[in-house]
């Protein structure tokens, strides 16, 4: 074999995995969504945050420096009822007046499997920071990468549903689902 050969081959076997790396660094809001489910006296219930920003910072190839932030106007939920979202932005829950918005920014990215990650963040609500982690898929194709995710957030770590709803007529436990739609860069 030929030292030509030898290099060609070598190059080859370098660039199939840049080839194959990806990166993500804008996010289009407007065809993403944050939506949540929880159960109130036994119904289960389902609401959207329709206003976010989010920053996005994700090479395939470099998840050392991957990073995200989502910013959340707590004002813009939408519960599926005018008295639950009149409700949600009193001080017993998100307080909107002091807390208008909440934010997520993660420490960093592990891939778990092939198209699978665990974001890991602190989540910032009510002036209260916890570490949380999501799991994500990464659904790719056609220019576009989709970032499918969920987790539960326990009310009680954030002080959500004080006084009267302290009790278990809602649930403790709020699914939180997030579609991140990202156009490959």
């Amino acid at each position: 074999m030929s030292i030509r050969l030898l290099l060609a081959a070598a190059f080859y076997l370098w660039a199939i995995p840049a080839a194959q790396a990806v990166e993500y660094t804008r996010v289009n809001t407007t065809a993403s969504q944050i939506s949540f489910t929880y159960n109130q006296m036994g119904s289960r219930m389902y609401g959207t945050f329709g206003k976010f920003d989010a920053t996005l910072d994700f090479d395939t190839a470099n998840l050392a420096n991957a990073h995200t932030t989502l910013h959340i106007d707590l004002t813009s939920i939408d519960a599926g009822s005018e008295d639950a979202n009149t409700e949600l932005v009193k001080p017993a829950w998100f307080d909107t007046a002091k807390f208008p918005v909440a934010v997520f920014e993660s420490s960093h990215f592990t891939q778990v499997s092939e198209n699978q990650y665990l974001i890991t963040g602190r989540l910032t609500l009510k002036g209260i920071s916890r570490e949380i982690a999501a799991p994500v898929e990464l659904k790719a194709g056609n220019a576009i990468g989709i970032f499918d995710g969920e987790l539960v957030l326990k009310r009680d770590d954030f002080g959500l549903g004080a006084g009267e709803w302290a009790d278990t007529v809602v649930s403790k436990d709020i699914a939180i689902k997030f579609k991140v739609v990202a156009p490959q860069q």
